[in-house]
Formats: structure tokens, C-alpha cells, sequence
């Protein structure tokens, strides 16, 4: 089944790659004022409240008991783990390499599926990933950076990407169950609660913080931490997850542009070039058969396997 695209779905795409691709660098601009762990603490909790009310409206119901334990881990891996390590990658690595390094999720994903859920790596999964980990090293040593502080950003980066990759991997159960909204919603508030322990001293730092880095992390909290999800699913429930998905391989450009006008940044050729690789191996791994066919599944269901950026 076959949707045609229109005024709708084309605005929803946009916001998708505009609200994330801009995250990075609203991330770098409120990182001038906050550490790392206050700005991933601050924006869940503005992210949260949004959503506490959104579902209050929406009469989204309450999760299983059975299934809270599940939603804890994958919140903490998909939230906490990804917000906190990207902030602190963020710290020694440019925005826009930030977004390239963070589309490797995928790759991470389909490792994790062969290793724990016996899916089957293809021969097209281990070229995807040569090419994509060849546009990793280029990313790494193209730069110019030869401080230990740039590698070790690096590495928080990769972490971010991992801890979202096992957060996709293992999703697919609860989003048949509960649907792609509630389910985001129940995570991201799971995510918010692992970072309670780094409240004391959050409100020291948002009075001594710049209007501009403040201002940063309610656009990161309302915008790219709520807005996509939810254009995502409209997306989904009109041309389904596969399709819905294509179009975050344009997310890091746009994080690459945003980042040149808003921050300055302007990443050297070799670096344009291991992104290039890095994504054209991402989508030899997610390639579909050609006689695999795209359902355009209910309303409540969501994309299984895509890698949220920012």
C-alpha cells in the first residue's frame, strides 16, 4: 500500500530533520553555560512536563507493571545514557561531527540484533559497516585534532549512539504493545528519572547562566526532545516506519548547515568525506530486499529500528 505524499506529510519531514539536525547545536550553545549532566537533567525534565501533559490530554494509559522494569532500563539507555554522553562529547567535538558520528546507531543496532535476538547479519551488514567504520576513522583523524581530549569525545559519542542503538533493538515488543507515542513518552520520563541524582546544584547554574544557554535548553527540551516523535509517528501512520525512516539520513546535513550559521563551524574536507562513508554505509546495512514489501502499519505502531539524532 502506497501513500501519496503531501502538504502534511512533507511538513512533518521537515520538522523531523530541522528540530533534530538543529539539536547539536542548541547542545554546543548550552553547553557555554551548563555541565553536561545539568543540561541532559534540565532539558528531560522540560521534555518530560511537555509530555505529562500531552498524555493527560490524551488519555494515553499507564504501562503494565510487568513492563515498567523493561521501560526503566531502555529509558536509562535511551535517554539518559544518549543525552548524557552526547553532552559530554559535545564538550571536545564539533556539533556537525557530533550529528555524523551519531548516525552510526544503525550499525550498532543490527550487531546487537545478530548477538542477543538471532537475527541474521548479512553479507551486506558487515560491508555497511566496514564502510561506515572506515568514515568513522576518516571523521577521527581528518580533523586536524590530535589531543587525547578530541579522541575521548569521540568515544562519549560512539557510547551515546550505543546506548540508543540497544534502546531501538529491544523497543519493537512494547511498541506493538503500546504504540509509538506511549511509549516514547513512558521512556523519556523513565530517562528523566535516572537523572534526578544530579539535581542538587541545577538551580545555582540556571541563575548563573546566560539568557542565551538558558534559552538553548527549553528550545532542546520543547523542540527536538518532543516534537519529532511526534511527527514521526504521523509520518509512520501515513506511509509506514520503513519510509518514515528514510529521511533521517539528511538529519546530520542539516545538523552540518545549522552548525556552520548558528556556531562557525566549518569541517575540513576529509572530515565531509568520512561522513559521506559513514552514512553510505548506514544504508547499505538498513537496504531492504527488493521483494520485501512496506505495509503501512496502524496508527499506533512505530518504527522499530531508526536512529534518533540529537
Amino acid at each position: 500500500m502506497r501513500y501519496t505524499m503531501n502538504g502534511k506529510v512533507i511538513a512533518a519531514y521537515t520538522i523531523i530533520i530541522v528540530a533534530w539536525g538543529s539539536a547539536f547545536a542548541g547542545i554546543k550553545a548550552a553547553l557555554g553555560s551548563y555541565s553536561p549532566e545539568h543540561l541532559a537533567l534540565l532539558r528531560l525534565l522540560i521534555g518530560s512536563t511537555t509530555l505529562i501533559i500531552f498524555a493527560a490530554v490524551k488519555k494515553i494509559r499507564l504501562p503494565d507493571v510487568k513492563d515498567i522494569p523493561v521501560i526503566l532500563l531502555l529509558g536509562f539507555l535511551g535517554f539518559t545514557v544518549y543525552h548524557s554522553a552526547l553532552n559530554y562529547g559535545e564538550q571536545m567535538v564539533s556539533a556537525g561531527i557530533a550529528s555524523l558520528l551519531v548516525s552510526t546507531a544503525p550499525i550498532f543496532s543490527a550487531v546487537l540484533a545478530a548477538a542477543f535476538l538471532k537475527e541474521k547479519f548479512t553479507k551486506a551488514g558487515w560491508i555497511g559497516s566496514l564502510i561506515a567504520f572506515s568514515g568513522v576513522a576518516l571523521i577521527s583523524f581528518g580533523t586536524g585534532h590530535t589531543q587525547t581530549a578530541y579522541f575521548i569525545g569521540i568515544l562519549f559519542i560512539i557510547t551515546a549512539a550505543l546506548g540508543e542503538s540497544f534502546y531501538f533493538v529491544y523497543q519493537a515488543k512494547y511498541l506493538r504493545k503500546y504504540g509509538f507515542i506511549a511509549f516514547t513518552v513512558y521512556t523519556i520520563i523513565a530517562g528523566t528519572l535516572f537523572m534526578l541524582p544530579f539535581l542538587p546544584g541545577l538551580g545555582r547554574e540556571v541563575l548563573a547562566a546566560s539568557a542565551g544557554s538558558t534559552i538553548a535548553v527549553i528550545y532542546l527540551g520543547l523542540i527536538p526532545t518532543v516534537l519529532p516523535y511526534l511527527a514521526l509517528a504521523y509520518i509512520t501512520s501515513k506511509v509506514g516506519a520503513s519510509e518514515a525512516t528514510s529521511s533521517l539520513y539528511l538529519t546530520p546535513a542539516a545538523a552540518l548547515i545549522i552548525s556552520w550559521l548558528m556556531l562557525g563551524e566549518i569541517p575540513t574536507m576529509i572530515s565531509l568525506a568520512g561522513g559521506v562513508l559513514t552514512l553510505i554505509g548506514v544504508g547499505v546495512i538498513q537496504r531492504k530486499a527488493p521483494n520485501q514489501e512496506h505495509e503501512v502499519p496502524k496508527p499506533s505502531n512505530g518504527p522499530g529500528n531508526h536512529s534518533r539524532t540529537g
